[in-house]
C-alpha cells in the first residue's frame, strides 16, 4: 500500500517532479484551451489542396502543457476522401503522453458519419486531446472546408472593487467587487451586471406641494432590475383632473430607468384608475415620479401602487 505524498517537496525525489506529476500539479492552472477569444483570426483555415493551416503566433495549454504554433504558418495533410460521402474530420490540439510533447493533429473521420469523437484520456498514457477546427472534404474532393471549433481557454473572477477593476480586461473577463457585493462580466464594450442585490431601503420624503406620504417606497435592485414597492400618498389639497403633479418620492439612481421613462398604473380612492411617468436616468426629472394621468383628487384621497420593475 502506497502512502500518500505531494510534492514538489524535499521528501519526494528531491524535490524533482516528472512528467505525470507536472500535469497534475498543472492542468488546473489553466483551462484547457487556445489564449484569446472567437474574435481573434481563426486558428485552422484551409490550406491549398488537401490540407489545413495553422495561422502563425497561436498559443494554448492543454493539461497544463503549453502550446506555441511558430512564427510561420504550419500546414497540415488531409487524407483524399474516396467515398461517395462526405467527411468530416476534426483538426485538434494533441497531448501525447508518450514523448509528453502538444501538437496539432488531424483526426480522420468515416464518411457519412459526422465528426469523429475526440480522446481525452486523464491517466498516465495515452492522448488527450482539445478540438480547433471541424475539416470537410466531399467525396473526390481536392479542397477542404473549414468550419472554425475552438477551444478557449477561460477567464478567472478576479476581486476588487468598483474603482479598482481590471482596466484592461479581456472578453468574458468576471470580477466580484467586494465593497458592493456585485459580480460583473466584460463584455467587450462595457462591464454588464451579473449579479447583485442591494437589499431594500426605504426612500425618505422629498418636498412636493400638495402631497403627504402614508406609506413608504422600497427598492430593491437585484441583478439588474430594480423592483419598486411604490408607497401611498394622500392628497393635501384638491388636484385638478389631468394636472401633471409629482409625487414626494425620489428614485436613487441605480434603480432609475437607463433610458425609457416608464408608467406604472395607480389606483385612486374610489376606484378609479391613474397613471404614474417615472422619468429615466439623464432626464432633467431623473428619478421623479409624477402623476400624469388621473380624474379629479380632493383632500384626504389617496394614490396607492403595485409592486413594479424594470432593468437597470
Amino acid at each position: 500500500m502506497m502512502a500518500d505524498t505531494s510534492y514538489p517537496s524535499p521528501a519526494h525525489n528531491d524535490r524533482q517532479v516528472n512528467d505525470l506529476e507536472y500535469e497534475r500539479l498543472s492542468a488546473r492552472f489553466s483551462d484547457d484551451g487556445v489564449y484569446g477569444d472567437p474574435t481573434d483570426a481563426p486558428v485552422v483555415s484551409p490550406g491549398t489542396g488537401l490540407a489545413v493551416t495553422v495561422r502563425a503566433d497561436a498559443a494554448a495549454s492543454v493539461r497544463g502543457h503549453g502550446w506555441y504554433s511558430g512564427s510561420t504558418p504550419v500546414s497540415l495533410p488531409v487524407s483524399e476522401n474516396v467515398s461517395g460521402q462526405p467527411r468530416t474530420d476534426w483538426v485538434v490540439l494533441r497531448l501525447d503522453r508518450s514523448d509528453w510533447t502538444v501538437r496539432a493533429a488531424v483526426i480522420t473521420g468515416t464518411p457519412g458519419s459526422g465528426a469523429p469523437t475526440l480522446t481525452q484520456d486523464t491517466g498516465d498514457s495515452g492522448v488527450y486531446e482539445i478540438p480547433l477546427a471541424q475539416a470537410r472534404i466531399l467525396g473526390g474532393a481536392s479542397s477542404v472546408t473549414v468550419t472554425r471549433a475552438e477551444l478557449y481557454a477561460g477567464t478567472r473572477c478576479r476581486p476588487c472593487t468598483s474603482t479598482t477593476r481590471n482596466p484592461h480586461p479581456r472578453l468574458g473577463e468576471e470580477c466580484f467587487e467586494t465593497d458592493t457585493r456585485r459580480r460583473l462580466m466584460w463584455d467587450g464594450t462595457g462591464w454588464r451586471v451579473l449579479w447583485e442585490d442591494s437589499g431594500e431601503t426605504t426612500l425618505g420624503v422629498v418636498a412636493a406641494p400638495g402631497w403627504a406620504m402614508d406609506g413608504n417606497t422600497v427598492v430593491q435592485v437585484r441583478s439588474g432590475t430594480a423592483y419598486i414597492r411604490l408607497g401611498a400618498w394622500r392628497r393635501t389639497s384638491v388636484l385638478a383632473a389631468g394636472t401633471e403633479s409629482r409625487l414626494p418620492i425620489l428614485l436613487p439612481a441605480t434603480a432609475q430607468p437607463p433610458t425609457h421613462w416608464q408608467y406604472p398604473l395607480v389606483y385612486i380612492t374610489g376606484a378609479r384608475l391613474g397613471r404614474l411617468t417615472v422619468y429615466n436616468r439623464g432626464h432633467a426629472r431623473a428619478g421623479q415620479i409624477w402623476l400624469t394621468q388621473h380624474p379629479q383628487m380632493g383632500v384626504d384621497e389617496h394614490v396607492t401602487s403595485v409592486t413594479t420593475s424594470w432593468a437597470v
